[in-house]
């Protein structure tokens, strides 16, 4: 078996795909809330990509993407047995693990996936874990079953009600509180603006917030910069010194601005991308 070759792709929705690998180094020593660099060809784009599991004895590693860029959309065309041409990592810090008694993973979105390694890991700990996983429709919430069998309690939460309450991640955390769950700290994942809102609700009903940043990322070791952040006043490396960071300081405004500047050539390159590969055969 070939390294790098793509040994199960399903589809979870329109524009979201998940990926088993054959990367056994990365699979050896994965740890939560790390991530991986692919590359689907040569000159291509490097695009950051979170752990989402990983096999041992089988030598592999799963990942799931969100077609959102050119790049995405071509890594989520490649077919079982096709290879990445790169797969580089593990990636980042690892989330510290400890025993808070109880704690909240929030996903949002494909953020979903993203808390899944970190949700398993502390209840492995020993923990308490509430998932509070958040859409804007059912069609778009991924991994219900599966963080469901995993964590002692699941909420769901979709901006049009379509499944589970209606809402935000937001009005889902402030109900636990008030129905006197005692949630020590809180790991998120998905959307800036659903990070920093998050964030401040835990800080204000005292839960310890943490975020999982998602900067613009060139070689993810540290040298180029492009990852910067800002966290309690100090600029911070997300590829080396994150990429999950406590919240309650996290200057998201600033994220915001700079994973924004290159979103017009993003969509451009992606509408390019699209149309120039737009099935012909009258099937579809």
């Amino acid at each position: 078996m070939e390294e790098n070759t793509i040994l199960e792709k399903v589809a979870l929705n329109s524009a979201v795909v998940k990926f088993v690998i054959y990367k056994p180094l990365i699979a050896k020593s994965a740890k939560a809330g790390q991530f991986v660099i692919l590359r689907g060809r040569e000159g291509g784009e490097r695009v950051p990509v979170t752990l989402v599991d990983w096999d041992t004895q089988k030598g592999t590693i799963t990942v799931i993407i969100q077609a959102i860029g050119k790049s995405t959309a071509m890594f989520n065309s490649l077919k079982e047995g096709e290879k990445f041409l790169n797969v580089a990592g593990p990636l980042g810090t690892p989330v510290e693990i400890k025993n808070y008694g109880t704690v909240a993973v929030v996903g949002g979105g494909v953020g979903i996936a993203e808390v899944y390694p970190i949700a398993r890991a502390f209840k492995e700990a020993g923990n308490k874990v509430i998932a509070v996983l958040g859409a804007r429709t059912k069609e778009l919430l991924i991994l219900e079953k599966e963080m469901a069998a995993l964590c002692d309690k699941t909420v769901c939460a979709t901006d049009d009600g379509s499944h589970g309450m209606k809402g935000m991640v937001t009005d889902a955390i402030q109900k636990l509180h008030d129905e006197g769950e005692k949630i020590a700290a809180g790991f998120i994942i998905g959307p800036i603006p659903m990070m920093k809102f998050t964030s401040r609700l835990m800080d204000k009903l005292g839960i310890e917030p943490f975020s999982s940043l998602n900067p613009i990322m060139l070689d993810g070791t540290g040298m180029c910069g492009c990852c910067r952040v800002t966290v309690e006043g100090k600029v911070r490396f997300a590829c080396v010194e994150g990429p999950m960071f406590p919240s309650k300081t996290i200057d998201f405004d600033e994220l915001i601005r700079r994973t924004s500047e290159y979103k017009p050539q993003e969509k451009e390159l992606l509408e390019m991308y699209q149309k120039d590969h737009v099935c012909k055969c009258g099937l579809h």
